[in-house]
């Protein structure tokens, strides 16, 4: 690192790191893998959380009141998290700041994947009592701190890097690590529900993908110190472009910039949950004819598409811009919207309305996820776009998807299926109102 980097705490880790690296050149290709690993390794702790809110956790921690209430009481659980995480941003960057990223890495990964894992040796609330409720809370904020400092510029050093002609395909490799983490976390649980019955799941099995998490975290965050500690990584820092600033700073100078960029994913955002979290849930509720293990199935395989969908929104993007390539696909999910309200029911008893319906909600997440990396900090200069970007994006989850199974479930269950249909258009109409007033060319970072 840098002798300007103010951490000699850090400077063990890192040092380490760069004998293991040697005089290597890291080419796009290696950072693009530790990318990919990283954010896989959080969508996983995350999507794990969000599926057990749906099958156990109204069964395990709120059995004192009715399936839909004890999910919704889950879902305003798992809202935590979105709420903690700019705070957790904000915690992470003063340590980055004093003890540099190698440090906050490891902190925050180690925090992630142990609270993730605790919740598997969590009592029932049949045991402790609320203390159960309580306990679940708190390693739900702990898991949005720590998602908070799991932010490491990566993404930005992997664009940096990448040829002028391919940075729109570059930049969405990190976006690969959603589909993935979410193929990993349902699987497992498919896994279980398919080959246990519903006692011996309740009582064990779902604690199993809880406990995993703990050791992919580990491996996420060597995979993230091996290119924390290159001669990029510290060029960069030198250069002013990664690294941290206070918060105050940065509002000071860009609150406006901050606010608008949270808007501009949030199309993508408001899908997000609404095709992996939400559709369990209903059909959970509402006694359909699939079982939750069958349908996790549709949904890995939706989650396949998705990925796919994100590849191709890299070439659609150095082809057309990442401006028009959001213009398009946040019109796409505002006709999908459209056709939700008109026909709710697409998603009701039929196996097939149910397939299409993911299939269709996965592919445009994937266009529309695809390029949100980078656009939300397009109008922030090179000093402040690290703590800029981890900012935008926690605010941009929380309005965005935060709340969007607890919404969806509560309106669906009180109004129908079309208000369903209603929020994911509101969430179309204000990325579409954001690239509106925000008509600067978005940057390839």
């Amino acid at each position: 690192m840098s002798a300007n980097t103010p951490m000699a705490s850090a400077t063990v880790l890192e040092r380490d790191a760069q004998q293991a690296m040697g005089d290597h050149k890291v080419h796009p290709n290696e950072i693009a893998i530790g990318v990919v690993i990283g954010r896989a390794s959080e969508y996983f702790d995350f999507f794990v959380f969000g599926i057990a809110c749906v099958l156990v956790f109204p069964k395990v921690f709120f059995p004192f009141v009715d399936p839909l209430t004890g999910a919704l009481y889950a879902f305003s659980i798992f809202a935590l998290a979105f709420i903690a995480r700019p705070i957790g941003s904000v915690i992470f960057m003063a340590i980055d700041r004093r003890h540099g990223r190698s440090v906050k890495l490891t902190i925050a990964l180690f925090l992630l994947g142990g609270a993730t894992a605790a919740v598997s040796f969590l009592p029932r609330y049949d045991s402790i009592g609320i203390s159960a409720v309580y306990i679940l809370a708190v390693l739900r904020v702990l898991q949005g701190l720590a998602l908070g400092g799991a932010w490491d510029g990566l993404a930005s050093l992997l664009a940096m890097n990448a040829p002028r002609e391919r940075r729109g395909w570059y930049a969405m490799i990190p976006q690969l690590g959603a589909p993935l983490g979410f193929m990993v976390a349902s699987a497992l649980f498919a896994f279980f529900l398919v080959n246990l019955d519903e006692a011996d799941f309740i009582d064990w099995g779902w604690r199993f993908p809880f406990y995993c998490a703990f050791t992919i975290n580990v491996v996420a965050l060597f995979a993230r110190l091996r290119l924390v500690a290159t001669d990029e990584f510290a060029r960069m820092m030198d250069l002013d472009r990664l690294r941290p600033v206070p918060a105050l700073e940065l509002f000071r100078h860009h609150a406006g910039d901050v606010i608008r960029g949270a808007f501009v994913p949030l199309a993508g955002f408001a899908l997000f949950h609404l095709v992996t979290i939400f559709p369990i849930a209903w059909l959970a509720l509402n006694n359909t004819h699939r079982s939750p293990g069958e349908f996790l199935i549709v949904q890995f395989s939706g989650a396949i598409v998705c990925a796919g969908a994100i590849a191709a929104s890299g070439l659609i993007a150095d082809q057309i811009g990442r401006r028009n390539c959001l213009i398009m696909s946040a019109s796409l999910i505002a006709f999908f919207a459209v056709g939700s309200i008109i026909a709710p029911l697409l998603f009701g008893e039929s196996a097939i309305g149910q397939t299409i319906y993911v299939t269709i909600g996965f592919m445009l997440l994937g266009l529309a996820y695809g390029q949100t990396a980078g656009a939300v900090t397009a109008r922030l200069g090179n000093h402040y776009r690290y703590t800029g970007a981890a900012l935008t994006s926690d605010f941009a989850w929380l309005v965005g998807a935060g709340f969007a199974p607890l919404v969806a479930l509560f309106l669906s269950q009180r109004y129908g299926l079309a208000m369903v249909g209603v929020y994911l258009l509101s969430g179309a109409a204000c990325t579409l109102a954001a690239l509106f007033f925000d008509r600067s060319e978005m940057r390839q970072m």
